[in-house]
């Protein structure tokens, strides 16, 4: 893989994990529309680790109040101490996708990486967000939820693991749903990242280490140096824009994107050769 390649990736990475146009359907678009090979599953891993390090960076305050107040609980549950809250909350919120992700490993994840299925998922569910985001009540923060609320929105991160859902696009959805503050939503949703991709993360280093191709796990490394950078910039653009504005510009662009995604898809208009020449 070129350095070339590794860095546009990165950029992709970075800009689309946290804003909810689905990063791991442009990823598997990148290579099917420019000249550039597959990068396979476990470099959009590594690129995800990367992201998650800027997550760790940017709410390292909030993770440290989840450390005192697990501490302060006693690492146990209770819901009157938000640091131990909203643990637990994150916990119950990840269950879900960790059941559902060891099926999806069990019956393999090729098959997902079609236009098709990423051009259905960016349109529909990026329709689902505009109306939502237009409609719900905007009063709740996340310590006013409970765990009915947090197991809602781990059902709705399951359905991530379909490419062009957007992971960050669904459980913002459904914490805008639930009536969540834009900006409370978006950083659930970051802070419901770290254990998901995380345990992702260590499962493909792990084989990458296990096949002992010292290139790829150098170029992964480098993939997640890069996307780290990348991704802390678009954090910090995200919870600025949601100070004033909503959600639909990123609406907007996953209906265009999806739509010209299925015309292509289905055979109306190849949008391959303005790519590749």
């Amino acid at each position: 893989m070129t350095e070339l390649q590794i860095i546009l990736l990165s950029l992709l990475q970075g800009i689309t994990e946290f804003l909810p146009v689905s990063s791991s359907g442009h990823l598997i678009l990148f290579s099917k529309f420019t000249s550039f090979p597959d990068q396979g599953q476990a470099m959009d891993v590594a690129l995800h680790i990367g992201s998650i390090f800027a997550v760790i960076i940017y709410f390292a305050p909030t993770l440290w109040e989840i450390l005192q107040g697990l501490w302060k609980a006693k690492f146990l549950p209770n819901f009157k101490n938000e640091g131990s809250q909203l643990f637990y909350l994150l916990v119950l919120a990840t269950l879900p996708v960790i059941i559902c992700g060891a099926g999806l490993k069990y019956y393999g994840t090729d098959w997902l990486r079609n236009t098709k299925l990423i051009g259905w998922n960016i349109l529909c569910y990026g329709i689902l967000l505009w109306i939502i985001d237009s409609f719900a009540v905007t009063i709740r923060k996340i310590k006013n939820l409970e765990i009915k609320d947090a197991l809602l929105i781990g059902c709705a991160q399951c359905l991530a693991l379909l490419p062009g859902t957007s992971r960050s696009g669904i459980t913002i959805t459904m914490c805008r749903f639930l009536g969540m503050e834009r900006r409370e939503a978006a950083k659930f949703s970051m802070l419901l990242s770290i254990p998901a991709i995380l345990a992702a993360g260590i499962l493909a280093g792990y084989q990458l280490w296990q096949e002992g191709n010292m290139q790829q796990i150098t170029d992964a490394l480098n993939a997640a140096g890069y996307s780290f950078i990348f991704s802390l910039a678009a954090i910090f653009v995200l919870m600025q824009w949601l100070k004033k504005w909503s959600f639909l510009p990123f609406a907007i662009y996953r209906i265009l994107l999806g739509s010209i995604l299925l015309l292509d898809a289905y055979g109306i208009y190849d949008i391959q050769s303005l790519f590749v020449k």
